[in-house]
């Protein structure tokens, strides 16, 4: 299996893992058959010696909010922009009239629809997979699948940007202006620099590199990112408030303080041109 697919399976280990327990912060119950035995042992690989951190459940936690909200107000397209093994549009109780896309790698994509077949699974929504690498013409395969550039949508890159190049990031965030209408969304979690600086991640990256899912991009600016683009994006850090649900374990530091790792949660709205 691809590492990239890899790292799909070990997320849906861990959101599994957050719907066992008593005071969890998402109940995802198709996401154990979706991380199959592969991400169950990944995950046991990557949480040895450590704690496991909750950053996963959070991140999920915080775009499903938003993604319920947005789909209140109105939005009635959800891209999963590197879809992984992503549940929302069975799980979130999304509206009959709402479409979910979900982009990602052929293989994979095909491995979820066999676990979800298995399952007896039924999405809430309008579900269509967009079977496409984001290295090639997603874009034009997101389109040709139904897509309205018309239409309010909300955008969901969790858990992708770190795994690619500054020129993939830049070369992805352009693509997704040219498909957004003005007053659109887009959700995304930013690696910071400061993060794969920090002499504290030094051995967990170095798992990473091992397991070939190395993290390859991060800023400390995702404003900065995000704003030649055409969105305005507004930023929290694990931890801050709107970010912890009460599980945020990590000490309060100063956002300008680089010293100390951070990562970034972002919502973020399509200007008008």
């Amino acid at each position: 299996m691809q590492p990239v697919s890899l790292t799909a399976l070990w997320t849906a280990a861990q959101r599994a893992r957050e719907s066992a327990r008593p005071d969890r912060l998402l109940d995802d119950t198709l996401a154990g058959t979706l991380a199959g035995p592969e991400g169950a042992r990944m995950m046991e690989i990557m949480d040895s010696g450590q704690q496991p951190s909750p950053t996963v459940a959070i991140r999920s936690r915080y775009f499903d909010d938003r993604l319920i909200a947005r789909t209140s107000d109105g939005a009635r397209q959800i891209v999963l922009v590197g879809a992984g093994m992503d549940s929302r549009a069975f799980r979130l109780g999304l509206a009959a009239d709402v479409t979910v896309f979900e982009i990602d790698q052929p293989d994979l994509l095909a491995l979820k629809d066999q676990r979800l077949a298995r399952a007896g699974a039924r999405p809430t929504c309008v579900r269509r997979v967009v079977a496409c690498d984001l290295d090639g013409a997603w874009a034009d395969a997101l389109r040709a699948s139904g897509f309205s550039t018309s239409e309010q949508s909300v955008f969901v890159a969790e858990g992708l940007l770190m795994y690619l190049d500054e020129a993939g990031v830049e070369r992805l965030l352009g693509d997704l202006s040219r498909l957004a209408s003005p007053g659109s969304s887009l959700l995304a979690d930013v690696c910071g620099q400061s993060f794969r600086d920090s002499p504290y991640m030094t051995a967990w990256f170095a798992a990473m590199e091992r397991a070939g899912m190395a993290w390859r991009f991060g800023t400390d600016e995702p404003e900065a990112l995000l704003a030649p683009h055409g969105w305005r994006a507004d930023v929290v850090r694990y931890g801050d408030e709107g970010a912890h649900f009460g599980r945020w374990t990590g000490p309060r530091v100063d956002r300008h303080d680089l010293a100390w790792p951070h990562s970034y949660l972002v919502d973020a709205r399509r200007l008008e041109e």
